[in-house]
């Protein structure tokens, strides 16, 4: 039985929290494989590690001078090995560093050395053999993670050790040179090894116990998630819930993978199961809320165009030819809604509502900006009645306007619209009455 076990920035910040780790790996014989982060903050005002290396890439970019970030980089690794009582050097590893940043910056070499670091430490700590992400994860000539080659290669390499670290966040792109994932993308990472190698579970550490229902910073002590299914994860993380890379579910779910969130710092709680079905059932009839703000919407108006048929493909085509995403699309009789994330749109905004203007003559032309959406999910949703009108009952009972309501077919989320401005407020009332209300 093996077990892949990812560790985030925060389980790893400091020497202290390494030896959390390790108590955590040696306590289950079964957590073979490693995928370390790079150290988080320590403290709220503490700068991450990555940031820091971005802060070196930047200033040795621009030909300045990057040795204060990379000083307290190099302080950060060396106060870490010292606290954990190490006979180890990095001095060749930040040698090599230094002179990639002198003669040849490359932003993604740079900001992968946090990962790499960190696992040479753990290997070091755990007395785990180490491997090098950029030897066995693989992006195509496009930039895009290659599933296929690196599952051939990593499953042959893990299989020569019975005890690994394998670093997060990146792997080799088809010129041979270092590429990372986006941020957070060691989330990634633990799902490609524990898709390699079969895992039985792909246990995910961090400083939460588990996935919550709403944002901690918007509702008060939020109840965890016990079980969540992949599609729902997919619709909380897309809709702004981040404890988890919303990419890191692909290749754990291929194979029937689950996932378990866990607290690095609590270490008994069960968490959160991530997983493809379950039968199990929550209390309520949501599994969570999440939502983000800035959108905009462009409302078109204009007499029988459901009697043209290439009316709503000449709209998107407007904004597909400034590569903007739709982030939503809504429909009357004679009304067609876009959904657009805010920043995409305004720096495009005249030629857009032009070129729509000139396609397809609509009698009337709305925007309006400032508008959160907020998700509401749940497998619950289905099998219970009334779930739509709670959510307009939570938010007319806070005097929360509505600008747009969308459910998906599968009727799994309901998606509604508010202003910016109620927001925080609108998460609150709908928790609430699903929640703290007593909802079953």
């Amino acid at each position: 039985m093996v077990k892949v076990v990812k560790f985030g920035g925060s389980s790893l910040a400091d020497a202290k929290q390494f030896q959390k780790v390790a108590e955590i790996v040696r306590s289950d014989e079964s957590r073979v494989y490693v995928v370390p982060s790079a150290p988080g903050k320590r403290f709220d005002a503490d700068i991450k590690v990555t940031d820091l290396l971005y802060e070196c890439y930047e200033l040795a970019s621009s030909g300045k001078n990057f040795y204060e970030p990379f000083l307290a980089v190099k302080d950060r690794y060396n106060e870490i090995i010292q606290g954990l009582g190490l006979n180890f050097s990095l001095k060749d590893a930040f040698d090599e560093i230094e002179n990639n940043l002198l003669h040849s910056p490359e932003k993604d070499y740079t900001a992968s050395r946090g990962e790499f670091l960190n696992g040479l430490i753990m290997s070091n700590y755990l007395g785990y053999d180490f491997i090098d992400a950029a030897d066995v994860i693989f992006f195509d000539e496009a930039g895009n993670f290659d599933a296929s080659k690196t599952n051939e290669i990593l499953s042959n390499e893990l299989s020569n050790h019975e005890h690994a670290v394998i670093p997060g966040f990146y792997g080799r792109s088809f010129d041979d040179k270092i590429k990372t994932f986006s941020r957070g993308g060691s989330d990634i990472t633990g799902s490609i090894v524990a898709a390699a190698c079969r895992a039985v579970v792909y246990e995910n550490w961090t400083d939460v116990s588990g996935l919550l229902m709403a944002d901690p910073h918007i509702v008060s002590s939020p109840t965890v998630i016990k079980n969540i299914t992949y599609k729902e994860l997919r619709e909380l993380s897309y809709m702004g819930a981040s404890v988890m890379h919303e990419d890191a579910i692909f290749p754990v779910k291929k194979v029937g993978i689950p996932i378990n969130i866990r607290n690095t710092n609590n270490p008994e709680d069960p968490g959160t199961w991530i997983v493809e079905n379950t039968a199990r059932r929550s209390k309520y009839t949501i599994t969570g809320i999440s939502g983000r703000r800035n959108f905009c919407s462009i409302i078109i108006a204009k007499d029988l165009m459901h009697s043209q048929p290439d009316f709503y493909r000449k709209v998107v085509q407007c904004f597909e030819e400034k590569n903007i995403t739709l982030e939503h699309l809504l429909s009357g009789i004679d009304t067609m809604t876009v959904i657009v994330h805010e920043s995409k749109f305004i720096e495009n905004e005249q030629e857009i509502l032009s070129r729509i203007s000139k396609l397809v003559q609509p009698e009337s032309l709305e925007v309006e900006s400032g508008i959160s959406l907020i998700a509401v999910v749940g497998r619950g949703m289905k099998s219970q009645a009334g779930t739509a009108s709670k959510i307009f009952k939570a938010l007319a009972d806070a005097r929360i306007n509505i600008r747009m309501i969308d459910q998906g077919a599968s009727e799994l989320n309901i998606i509604v619209g508010v202003l910016n401005e109620d927001f925080e407020r609108a998460i609150r009332s709908i928790y609430h009455i699903f929640v703290d209300a007593g909802d079953k």
